[in-house]
């Protein structure tokens, strides 16, 4: 595989959406910003995080920016209005800065940092225009503390978003992608509908409808150590509902 040494400068940007990560942040930040990546930058979504993540993420802004290198950035939003919701504001604002591909990450730790030169490196060799760190491709795996109801209900929920919307991608609402900027452009993040965990599985699908061709790399996906999970049983249903939504419009199409 193409090392990423031979890609020097690359504008990458991570955006990492948080809500009461104040806990996780830190590690995080370290983990990220210590990538053999030059031109990588971190971007904190913050949703008002009661715990002070939001003031966490501008301290350790300082911290690392203090060479006159923008490597770190928070964009804070008022509301808690979903996963989706915030992904796009941070994705659009690194597309406006000028990044090349945009890394999703969650805050939580469950997302291995490491693989994101070997996602950047399998971008750039291939072409293509998304790269999904997959935990049921050969080599993936899952974290054994999850138990057999939640490694179930995952592959369950793969399986049903693969076959009502007949994709290929294995894991269609893995939450770890690599994107060119080209490829988000041509989908329109604006006229995205998910707010919730189904934005994963809308922004894949269009991705491919819009003809973007996705690869997927094997990870091990990590249970998060701190903090608690934002899935509730809103979240639960749209994903449940989403895919039958765009496979009907795209009848319709």
């Amino acid at each position: 595989m193409t090392s990423i040494d031979r890609y020097p400068g690359v504008p990458v940007t991570v955006v990492m959406p948080t809500y009461n990560e104040a806990a996780n942040l830190p590690r995080m930040a370290e983990l990220v910003l210590g990538l053999p990546i030059d031109g990588l930058h971190l971007k904190i979504v913050d949703d008002s995080s009661p715990d002070g993540t939001g003031r966490i993420a501008e301290e350790l802004a300082e911290k690392y920016n203090w060479d006159g290198r923008r490597r770190m950035s928070v964009l804070h939003r008022t509301e808690k209005d979903g996963l989706g919701r915030a992904y796009v504001a941070g994705m659009s604002a690194a597309l406006a800065e000028g990044a090349e591909y945009v890394v999703q990450m969650d805050a939580d730790g469950s997302h291995p940092a490491e693989a994101v030169p070997r996602m950047l490196g399998t971008a750039v060799a291939s072409g293509v225009g998304l790269v999904v760190g997959s935990r049921y491709v050969e080599g993936g795996s899952l974290d054994e503390e999850w138990g057999r109801h939640r490694v179930l209900l995952s592959r369950f929920a793969n399986r049903y978003a693969r076959t009502v919307l007949g994709t290929k991608i294995r894991d269609i609402t893995a939450g770890f992608n690599l994107w060119s900027a080209a490829t988000l452009r041509d989908i329109d993040l604006a006229t995205l509908d998910s707010a919730g965990y189904s934005f994963q599985v809308e922004l894949k699908f269009k991705a491919v409808r819009a003809g973007h061709s996705a690869v997927e790399i094997p990870i091990r996906f990590e249970e998060r150590t701190e903090g608690v999970s934002k899935m509730n049983l809103t979240t639960q249903i749209e994903s449940a509902v989403m895919p039958v939504r765009l496979r009907l419009r795209n009848r319709r199409g």
